[in-house]
């Protein structure tokens, strides 16, 4: 199971949090991954300085802009999920 944690502390709510978990979960919804992804929301990872919205993949952060979360989620966390 590949764990996804979204940051949804101040500054990343701001920065669109919600809007990214909702791409997510679409995603996770329209490929069937139930059962291989688990989509968490946690507090502040301490990247508030970033452009985007802090996500976790693993033991890997990224910074993710709603605009930029499908292509995220394609590129990063369906090729975990589908090994």
């Amino acid at each position: 199971m590949i764990e996804v944690s979204v940051c949804i502390g101040s500054s990343c709510h701001l920065k669109g949090a919600y809007n990214v978990i909702q791409i997510f979960q679409q995603a996770i919804e329209d490929h069937q991954l139930h059962e291989r992804v688990a989509l968490k929301a946690t507090f502040c990872m301490k990247q508030c300085r970033n452009k985007g919205v802090m996500v976790q993949v693993g033991s890997e952060k990224h910074s993710v802009t709603p605009e930029m979360a499908r292509r995220f989620f394609a590129d990063s966390i369906l090729p975990l999920a589908t090994v």
